[in-house]
């Protein structure tokens, strides 16, 4: 039988005080979660990790493209042969797949434990399957200090590990951790994902529970730490460790010692190079590799701040700006005196730099491929022949194993003393353990030390390293008062609080930025009447304060904050890191005492580790965002980035114009990111909105009519053409756009172009991919043509480009590229301009596409069991979704990934939920968000999810949100061997409706060709005005698009893509518009949209309107005038006026009623230059009038006005000339000089008359007289802010308002005497001078005739203006048949 260890209670032990419940990590995948390998048959899943050293040295050299197979097989099987010779008796029972059981060969004294519950639990007994003794291991006490220990016997590869519950016993462990450590010190957990691993237990006692790690530890001593286990009994285990024997030559580095390696020829020309190496060290500084040439090549690895930084440069350009040094840092914390791997793979200027399984690819500067290098390259340090710029650097301390150059295993030809190691003072093949012994402090521990008491001399020193810039490092009592060191926004602080007689505090502080997890140490001294403050050693900057009485010390100290003390009134903060070298009164304090119990206590502390995580390393923060972190977590700003987002992996700006587009924008310059999370940075382009399309443009540097000169030796000039964006974005353009056009014109004189179609051209143009095309715009590949000899209208008819004539005329051949795969030009090559008098100018316009073909990519689901099946992908640490959709199904899913466990599933539920849900190792996330609005209404809706390491997303047309924080554990990249559907292919009900535009992780899903060849699903979708018809404005009319939709503007006053254009003109004296309803076409155009409006309508035929609605705006300076006159073929008429004063009024004259109709608002002159609009709107009696943005006031007409406006003729803009019945007051008063000002968006119902006066494409029945220049003066009303409706003046309704005495109605009585008899005078004069005029007037006339010529042919010898709008009125025969009554001013 096998002797038991004693049974130690767990509180006096050291380490098993250890308790890192403060650290959050996730959970690991169990066994049962396999992912299939390429081999048949059902296996666990490894990585390359998982092989022995010299399988996975030989897996990391196939990466690069060997060009030295005979090298590496002979390297090979060396390595093969050194593992064999090691230990023929390990060689033997080695699996190739590394898979041994480790822990079930060892003796039972191997194992060991904090504690056992009793004789028969001992750790001896806790293997697995086995059922000796009381079947398994328990300690004593069932808490969270307790450990299992199995000493392997020398370093092994463990790969596996798995676990069981005591036998037949209600004891288990359901969640446990590792630490593994060489030498019994410095233990280290076991990492995943960038956080201390949590591995899943058991949930009884048979079960076999197995984890593979997804790196493979090396170490001989593994630690089980129990973190939770059966409710029903206590805690119990049996395990197995799984892996393979380990072997390397270990090499002691003491800062002197340097290893050279001698190339077997004086210089060596290398264009592929594979370097691998482990080191460990306690330093922060060191060489690690180092190897130059003369002429500036070299190669070095070094460390600096414990970061590992590569540097290499393959050679530069003495005379020219081409720089090859190239430096890459990766890794962080490198100095944990724990083994580190490294792998460099170079071929040419692409390298692989590999730190502990995490790979950086970039390539070198400058473009050289080959690294030269003499005599040598050295490990440990700079060999003697080291140029002197590379002196200064510290040589390595610490050691090195598995060290191989190209093929060479180092370590075994040091061994064999093959190499150089004259600089060794003590050369030895192990490593020295390091006499540190580290404190691990988190948010809840403590370490308590004694120290001298009633001193008047108090000496604390300590080296600590942390995130965090707050907390408190130590805290002592004094006889009277107290002292504590801390953290204070980086600094370190001291704080002295002496209470004799009266309160006495002492601050001092020195250092910043002590927070960047480096080592640092602090000393604090005081004595007699002074306090002594160093930091990082550095006595220069020590900081010295007055004390005003003599100390005396209490004789405890408190380390780490978190204590509880009632005296004191120190600020509690808790350090989180780690502490090291604590000397009390000049002494170090020996740890190793307090982890056995022989002195001071402590709490919740892991004594002899570090566990500090550099969660900024490697860089979680995407798109260049720059992470900040405290001990617990990290952040991410992505200021400047263009990417938002815990991890900055959002997308800021939409993807194309055609979104911003369906947004509502109008043209302008924005930020687009057509890939959106992936990897091309945002750009800002010009996005051009026009009615049907919307275009991308990309501007170049060519100014147009560039003059070409400067040519080279062969007579060629080179013109480059460079744009505001790389290459790549440019490729994000071109790759979508349904279209892609960019303009080129060739001025010249004696300067040929192409020459001929089967001659050498003497010009051409490079595009994408710097291929050369030898054709110009207008024409297209393979076509040696210009423009001119596709349409065989050139200059020479001999020639296919008007330049190829050489003529010296100037010439020109212009055109569109419209091959978009070729687009954007980047350079073109002139060759004939170096003849005597030749010259050439040269023309790139910028680059315009059209379209986006992801943004529309759709396809139409028609049944609940159809679905798009897409190929497995590979899942990233943040993955977005996003995609548009439409529906009128309460329920579907809209894609899943289907597999052991579901990835992730999107659902939509009960018409108005939206369900988000995947799984992060062994626990599944949900979220959810709910629509105000039901989703099932036919219309687009976006969805858009997101998960990355801190947080998942899930948004819902850009408003609804949900945010929930995810697992800390799981977040590994893993492959994803199951397949991705769009729709439910796992008999739930899948989507029924539209999708589109579906992007995971910025790469676009072809919905619309999957959908050609899948039943069920048909390609692309209809219905966009549902969604988007609200973008169209001002009455445009929404028509629908196979990729989209479009706004139909040409019943409205308004232009542009939205309708939201205002259409307006600049009216000069005596300028007018007229717009007439002829009879043959009948009334169609006010009928059309009338009738949509609920609009009455007459009869056909007639346009008798019973309810219209007129509107527009206006600016001017000029009164009286007339705004808008509407005539009929009757006495009917509407008019809209500016009275003498400004002021304006509207004139109804519909017929039964003596004298008009009118409306007058007189409060206010409105013929102030600020722009007004005025809306009119009558339905039979009732009338509303709104100006501007005051309230609507209501009128109504008199009973015995008519209802009907009967017959409309005509409608003036600016100035009314008519014949017929044409009311005298608006002749006489208001009709000359005419309006001067602007008008804009003039609309009588589906009218717009100024529109079709100033759009030359629309054929309407519309004149224009006088000078019309078009501008949009008149457009937007004056913004001021409302008024009430009870304090406006404008509103007719308004209590007390007193209003003037109307110029054309006579009021009541009680009128003063003098005004009547001063009125009087008054119009008897204004009588006279209007007779006057009138006689003059019919005196003209008599004489000067009528012109009835277009004023195109005869208006020119018009003898005035008026006569000139005759000449060219095409209605007024018409007008004249009607009546012989005239009017004419």
């Amino acid at each position: 039988m096998h002797q038991e260890p004693e049974a130690r209670p767990a509180a006096r032990t050291g380490a098993n005080k250890e308790n890192t419940a403060s650290v959050h990590p996730g959970d690991n995948r169990r066994r049962e979660y396999r992912i299939p390998e390429p081999l048949p048959g059902p296996a666990p899943h490894r990585t390359a990790a998982h092989r022995t050293a010299p399988q996975r040295s030989a897996a990391s050299a196939s990466r690069f493209n060997m060009s030295h197979p005979p090298v590496l097989l002979w390297w090979w099987r060396l390595l093969l042969l050194c593992a064999s010779i090691s230990s023929s008796r390990a060689a033997a029972s080695v699996s190739r797949k590394c898979e041994d059981s480790l822990a079930t060969p060892l003796p039972y004294s191997s194992l060991t434990s904090s504690s056992i519950y009793g004789r028969g639990y001992g750790a001896g007994y806790a293997k697995l399957n086995r059922k000796q003794g009381s079947g398994g291991w328990s300690p004593l006490d069932t808490d969270r200090y307790q450990w299992l220990q199995v000493d392997l016997g020398s370093r092994k590869q463990v790969v596996a590990v798995a676990t069981q519950g005591r036998y037949s016993s209600s004891d288990w462990t359901s969640k446990y951790r590792l630490l593994y450590s060489d030498t019994q010190k410095n233990w280290r957990p076991y990492l995943q994902d960038g956080n201390i691993w949590t591995f899943e237990g058991n949930e009884n006692s048979e079960a076999v529970v197995r984890h593979e790690l997804q790196h493979a530890i090396l170490a001989r001593y593994i630690r089980f730490i129990p973190l939770d286990w059966s409710k029903e009994g206590r805690i119990g285990l049996r395990l197995e460790l799984y892996g393979c024997s380990y072997w390397a030559d270990v090499i002691s580095f003491d800062g002197h010692s340097v290893i050279s390696y001698r190339f077997r020829s004086k210089k060596i020309k290398i264009v592929k190079d594979i370097i691998s190496l482990k080191f460990r060290t306690t330093a922060g500084e060191g060489v690690l590799l180092h190897g130059e040439g003369q002429q500036g090549d070299y190669i070095s690895l070094e460390l600096r701040r414990a970061r590992l930084q590569l540097s290499i440069n393959l050679g530069s350009n003495q005379y020219g700006p081409i720089q090859g040094h190239t430096s890459v840092s990766s890794g962080s914390l490198l100095d944990d005196d724990h083994w580190h791997s490294v792998l460099i793979e170079r071929y040419r200027r692409n390298v692989n730099f590999t730190l502990d399984h995490h790979t950086q690819q970039f390539r070198t500067n400058g473009e050289f491929d080959h690294l030269d290098l003499d005599y040598e390259i050295s490990f440990g340090g700079l060999p003697l022949s080291a140029k002197p710029s590379s002196a200064g650097k510290e040589n390595f301390v610490g050691c090195m194993e598995g060290i191989t150059y190209n093929g060479d295993n180092i370590t075994n030809l040091v061994r064999r003393k093959k190499v150089d190691t004259s600089s060794f003072r003590n050369l030895t093949f192990s490593c020295a353990e390091s006499n540190s012994f580290p404190v691990f402090f988190n948010s809840t521990s403590f370490l308590r030390l004694p120290g001298q008491s009633d001193s008047d001399t108090l000496s604390v020193s300590l080296s600590f390293r942390t995130w965090n810039p707050n907390g408190l490092l130590m805290f002592t009592s004094l006889a009277d008062g107290w002292v504590e060191v801390g953290l204070t926004d980086g600094k370190v602080t001291i704080y002295m609080n002496v209470t004799q007689k009266k309160n006495t505090r002492i601050d001092i502080s020195s250092g910043s930025g002590l927070n960047d997890g480096q080592w640092h140490s602090v000393h604090l001294n005081a004595l007699e009447n002074y306090a002594m403050l160093t930091v990082d050693g550095d006595e220069a900057s020590t900081v010295r304060t007055a004390i005003p009485i003599q100390i005396q010390t209490g004789g405890t100290y408190y380390f780490g904050g978190y204590f509880l003390h009632t005296s004191a009134r120190s600020h509690q903060r808790s350090f989180q890191g780690c502490m090291q070298m604590i000397h009390i009164d000049d002494h170090l304090a020996d740890l190793r005492a307090v982890e056995q119990g022989l002195i001071g206590t402590f709490q919740n502390v892991s004594l002899d580790m570090c566990a500090i995580i550099d969660r900024c390393i490697p860089n979680r923060c995407e798109h260049g965002g720059r992470c900040s972190q405290t001990w617990d977590t990290f952040s991410c700003n992505c200021s400047g980035t263009g990417y938002t987002g815990a991890t900055c992996h959002t997308p800021l700006y939409q993807q194309s114009c055609e979104e911003y587009r369906h947004q509502g924008k109008s043209s302008g310059s924005y930020w687009i990111d057509p890939d959106g999370s992936g990897p091309v940075a945002p750009f800002r382009v010009l996005c051009d909105m026009e009615e049907d399309t919307v275009w991308t443009t990309l501007k170049n540097n060519l100014s147009p009519q560039t003059s070409v000169s400067a040519a080279d030796q062969e007579g060629k000039a080179v013109l480059q053409i460079t744009y505001n964006v790389t290459d790549e974005q440019v490729l994000s353009v071109t790759s979508i756009a349904e279209t892609c056009e960019q303009f080129v014109a060739y001025a010249c004189r004696m300067s040929r172009l192409l020459n001929s179609p089967d001659g050498v051209p003497f010009t051409w143009w490079v595009g994408r991919a710097n291929e050369r095309h030898f054709y110009w715009g207008g024409s297209g590949p393979g076509i040696q043509k210009c423009l001119c000899g596709i349409e065989h209208n050139c200059t020479d008819p001999k020639h296919h480009c008007n330049c190829d004539a050489d003529q010296r005329a100037w010439r020109e051949d212009a055109g569109l590229l419209v091959y978009k795969d070729h687009l954007p030009v980047s350079q073109v090559v002139v060759g004939d301009t170096g003849r005597a008098g030749s010259e050439a100018k040269l023309t790139v316009g910028p680059l315009r596409c059209q379209g986006d073909r992801n943004y529309w990519n759709a396809a139409s689901f028609t049944s609940p069991a159809s679905f798009l099946h897409f190929p497995s992908f590979r899942g990233e640490t943040s993955t977005d979704i996003s995609f548009y959709f439409k529906t009128s199904s309460s329920h579907g899913v809209f894609l899943e990934n289907v597999g052991t466990n579901n990835f992730l599933h999107i659902e939509l539920r009960g018409g108005a939920t939206v369900f988000f849900s995947f799984d992060v190792g062994s626990e599944r996330v949900e979220l959810s968000v709910r629509s105000p609005a039901p989703l099932n209404n036919d219309q687009w809706h976006r969805v858009e999810v997101e998960k990355n390491i801190k947080e998942a997303t899930l948004q819902l047309d850009g408003q609804q949100r949900e945010v929930r924080a995810t697992p800390l554990q799981g977040h590994a990249k893993l492959e994803f061997y199951s397949d991705l559907y769009v729709g439910a292919s796992s008999g739930q009900r899948g989507f029924l409706g539209c999708m589109r535009a579906l992007k995971i992780n910025g790469v676009t899903f072809d919905l619309k060709e999957k959908a050609k060849v899948t039943a069920g699903v048909n390609p692309g979708c209809q219905g966009h005005c549902s969604s988007y018809g609200v973008h169209c404005r001002n009455g445009g009319k929404c028509l629908e698009q196979y990729n989209g939709y479009s706004c139909d503007c040409s019943l409205t006053a308004y232009d542009g893509p939205f309708c939201t254009d205002d259409v307006g003109g600049y009216f000069e004296t005596g300028t007018l518009v007229r717009y007439d309803f002829l009879p043959e076409a009948g009334p169609f155009p006010l009928r059309e949209v009338k009738g949509q409006a609920g609009v009455g309508v007459g009869a056909p035929g007639e346009a008798n309107l019973t309810r219209e609605e007129l509107l527009f705006s206006f600016s001017t300076y000029s009164a009286p005038s007339i705004l808008v006159y509407v005539s009929s073929r009757t006495q009917d008429y509407v008019a809209v006026v500016l009275r003498h004063n400004g002021t304006l009024q509207i004139r109804y004259n519909l017929g039964g009623l003596a004298e008009p109709y009118t409306i007058d608002v007189d409060h206010r002159n409105m013929a102030n230059g600020q722009p007004h609009s005025v809306n009119v709107t009558r339905n039979l009696r009732d009338i509303r009038l709104q100006l501007d943005h005051y309230p609507v006031s209501t009128y109504t007409l008199p009973d015995a006005s008519d209802t009907q406006f009967n017959s409309v003729k005509s409608i003036f803009l600016g100035k009314v000339f008519e014949t017929g019945q044409v009311d005298p007051v608006l002749i006489e008063r208001y009709n000359t000089p005419g309006f001067v000002g602007c008008l804009s968006r003039v609309q009588l119902n589906s009218v717009a008359p100024l529109k079709a006066a100033l759009r030359s494409g629309m054929a309407a029945p519309v004149s224009t007289h006088g000078i019309l220049v078009p501008s949009n003066c008149g457009a937007s009303p004056l913004t001021i802010s409302p008024m009430a409706a009870a304090s406006d003046p404008w509103h007719m309704e308004a209590a007390g308002a007193v209003f003037p005495f109307s110029e054309d109605k006579a009021g009541g009585g009680g009128v003063d005497r003098n005004s009547a008899v001063i009125g009087g005078i008054i119009s008897v004069v204004i009588f006279a001078v209007l007779c006057i005029m009138v006689f003059v007037v019919r005196h003209m006339f008599r004489h000067k005739g009528s012109y009835h010529t277009n004023e195109a042919k005869g208006a020119e010898s018009a003898d005035c203006a008026d006569a000139a709008i005759i000449v060219n009125d095409p209605a007024f025969t018409e007008t004249i048949d009607e009546s012989k009554k005239e009017w004419f001013i």
